[in-house]
């Protein structure tokens, strides 16, 4: 796998304008035991470039369910379908809350829920909790 530097100040970039949160599951790194990494949205290998509107703030979960996957089907109509992008589409266009499951509105919500597996029975479990104590889902500012 092809790997390319990072430079600090592009990364803090990142993290701030993710709010420290994973921009798929909403999770904040500091509700996680690992850190969380710098996602390639199109990965180096399909022509991606590391640059700002390429990157998006990931929890290792996420960041390894997606790989460098650009696509996937969609589980109700079996088409192929894009992955969100949060630097191109609004997280509450595509997905929303049921307790602490998150469930896909749209096409490309479902297909990126099944993907990351946002709501295998670990990830939904964790989730409960931080809504227990009132650290998830992040506040609308």
């Amino acid at each position: 796998m092809r790997r390319e530097h990072i430079s600090h100040v592009l990364r803090q970039q990142v993290i701030e304008r993710a709010g420290g949160r994973c921009e798929y599951c909403l999770i904040h790194q500091d509700d996680v035991p690992f850190s969380h990494h710098i996602d390639h949205l199109a990965a180096l290998k399909h022509g991606g470039r590391t640059e700002s509107d390429n990157l998006a703030f990931a929890c290792l979960k996420c960041n390894r369910n997606k790989g460098s996957d650009l696509t996937t089907l969609d589980p109700v109509s079996g088409m192929v379908t894009s992955l969100f992008n949060p630097r191109s589409q609004m997280w509450a266009e595509h997905f929303m809350f049921e307790g602490a499951r998150i469930v896909g509105k749209t096409a490309v919500g479902r297909a990126t829920v099944t993907l990351l597996r946002l709501n295998d029975t670990t990830r939904v479990i964790e989730r409960q909790v931080l809504i227990d104590a009132q650290r998830y889902p992040p506040r609308k500012s």
